[in-house]
């Protein structure tokens, strides 16, 4: 996959399972009309943004190799965004939020490389190349926010999701296509907006990746910067919007100080939002992630995060305190006095130790599952861990003796022991028995027909999070949407239409076109009379080269606002445009 785009050595680092949302940018597939949308939001957005958003935007816009006039290429892009550190690459509208912020830890911006139809030319509820290259490419030339968004991926990646997150990510991303699409039935988007609303409102507990995903909203989607009285907008959201860039600053949008509380704070994709969060400076914004961070199973661990990973119904990891790291899908734990004393895996199991797989710990040693106590033994007040070999002699752990070990939490091991295996620090982390059993009173935890029993050593669990700790250990080749984006269909009159804008901007460029920009307008005004955008196009030429067509034009454009008021304020920009940049030409000396 990575052949058909333009590379980088940061997009040559990318793990096989990230690769699997990738692809081709396919710039000849962008329409006349669709360039023509990106050049009217841009050159709105330039100008109003100058003043409101963080300065670090416009210079950003020249460091990211973002032009006013066309949609970017991602050859281009990555060519310009290497010599800042990052790459970017083109995926398919909304991909899981783990991916997402997966490749953030890559310093990888992701791209949903479609673009919004005209009649959303505002905003639009699906991800499009206006929001992310245009909105998220030019900040992350700051240095202090790029490294924020990098930590975010890093941690976000590891936030341990539930059925209900996936759940509402795929109906979210349903609503995003249909919305954007044309003719959708108007019934059909109204059933799942109920979906939405349903699984929205359905009482559950916030689970790791909703709590980050709404930090994520309210400070890369949707944050204001400087304070409550006079912000500046640096959110991605807000710097592809035409229109909530507008209304944001307005005093109809509250403003709170941004803080960890934002975390509760959930938001509706598809409508302007009612409030938004202020940070102080972009350093702020990693010492609130740090804040949540504390708080994941990551750095907890404990029987809260072996719980969190059991009702996730995924992929997940424990990191015992040796270091010793479970990955697989968690079925069960025994406790004791609010502490883990036994846990078991389900299915393919791999361990590992720093994200990489132990020899002969795959899932295929571990294809039916794992189980292991935690803790230490009962009347020793010294963790096996710990031990000194001449320790371990001591207490009958060792190559070829048959043992008994009493665990504090009542887990009781019986058998013989083959070998231990040891870190590079020479801490053991691993012992494996042969006809060996394992009881839990009277529950039978293991027994000698099953073969080897591997045992975790570890007198705590100190870490949780989702995902794998070696991504070599299992096939995560798996993604499948139950959508996908819907593609315009051409009709012989949309097709007519294309090749009209085509013409407006041949002729801009000073290229040769089959129509003249008369034959244009008059074509437009008798097939075409519910486009608006091309007759401002028209209308900035004409002010250049045909003062009388400039004059009927603007009448033209004056009644169409009155015929369409919903849209008469674009009109208005659009002349608003055409004219200053004839005051800001002809007053040139």
């Amino acid at each position: 996959m990575l052949n058909s785009i333009e590379s980088n050595e940061i997009l040559e680092r990318l793990p096989v399972h990230l690769q699997q949302y990738i692809k081709p940018q396919n710039y000849e597939d962008y329409t006349p009309i669709n360039q023509a949308v990106w050049r009217y939001v841009m050159r709105i957005n330039v100008e109003y943004l100058s003043r409101v958003a963080h300065k670090s935007y416009l210079d950003g816009l020249q460091l990211t190799g973002i032009s006013i006039d066309h949609i970017p290429n991602m050859y281009g892009m990555n060519r310009i965004l290497k010599e800042i550190g990052w790459a970017a690459v083109a995926v398919d509208g909304f991909i899981p939020p783990a991916a997402f912020m997966e490749f953030q830890a890559y310093n990888v911006l992701v791209i949903a490389s479609d673009i919004r139809q005209l009649e959303h030319i505002e905003y639009t509820p699906a991800p499009d190349i206006i929001h992310e290259g245009a909105g998220h490419a030019p900040i992350i030339a700051n240095p202090e926010y790029a490294e924020y968004l990098r930590r975010f991926g890093e941690i976000g990646c590891k936030a341990i999701s539930s059925a209900h997150d996936y759940e509402v990510y795929e109906a979210i991303r349903k609503l995003s296509i249909l919305k954007e699409a044309e003719d959708t039935p108007p019934e059909e988007i109204a059933k799942v907006e109920k979906l939405v609303d349903k699984l929205q409102q359905k009482e559950v507990t916030p689970s790791e990746m909703s709590l980050i995903r709404n930090l994520h909203w309210w400070t890369v989607e949707y944050g204001l910067i400087g304070t409550p009285e006079d912000p500046k907008i640096y959110g991605a959201g807000l710097l592809s919007s035409i229109g909530e860039s507008k209304s944001c600053l307005t005093e109809k949008v509250k403003k709170i100080p941004y803080s960890i509380e934002a975390m509760h704070k959930e938001f509706d994709i598809t409508k302007p939002q009612p409030q938004l969060y202020v940070t102080p400076d972009f350093a702020y914004l990693s010492l609130v992630l740090e804040e949540f961070a504390n708080k994941m199973a990551l750095r907890k661990g404990g029987l809260s995060g072996v719980k969190k990973l059991i009702d996730s119904k995924g992929l997940g990891t424990i990191e015992f305190s040796t270091g010793l790291q479970v990955s697989g899908n968690f079925e069960n734990v025994i406790e004791l006095e609010g502490k883990p004393i036994y846990i078991q895996t389900k299915g393919k199991t791999a361990l590992a130790y720093r994200e990489k797989e132990l020899v002969g710990h795959g899932t295929k040693s571990h294809a039916t599952g794992f189980g292991s106590p935690i803790g230490k033994l009962k009347g020793i007040n010294l963790a096996i861990e710990d031990m000194s070999p001449r320790d371990l002699k001591a207490y009958n752990i060792y190559e070829g003796e048959y043992t008994e070990l009493e665990f504090e939490g009542g887990i009781i091991i019986n058998g013989e022991i083959i070998t231990g295996t040891r870190n590079p620090q020479g801490k053991i982390i691993l012992i494996s028995f042969k006809n060996c059993s394992v009881k839990y009173f009277d529950q039978v935890l293991f027994q000698p027909e099953w073969g080897r029993y591997d045992m975790a050593v570890g007198k705590e669990i100190v870490s949780a999070f989702a995902g794998p700790a070696d991504h070599h250990s299992f096939n995560l080749i798996t993604h499948k949407t139950s959508s996908k984006t819907i593609k315009t269909q051409k009709t012989k009159k949309r097709k007519e239409l294309e090749d009209l804008y085509e013409a407006v901007r041949n002729f801009r460029k000073g290229k040769n076109t089959k129509y003249s920009i008369q034959a244009v307008f008059d074509i437009l005004k008798k097939d075409h009379q519910e486009d608006w955008l091309l007759t401002t196009e028209i209308y900035e030429l004409a002010l250049e080269h045909d003062p009388k067509l400039a004059k009927i034009n603007k009448e033209y454009l004056e009644k169409l606002q009155q015929k369409r008021p919903k849209i008469a304020h674009l009109i208005e920009d659009g002349i608003l445009m055409a004219e200053t940049k004839r005051i800001t030409e002809t007053s040139k000396p």
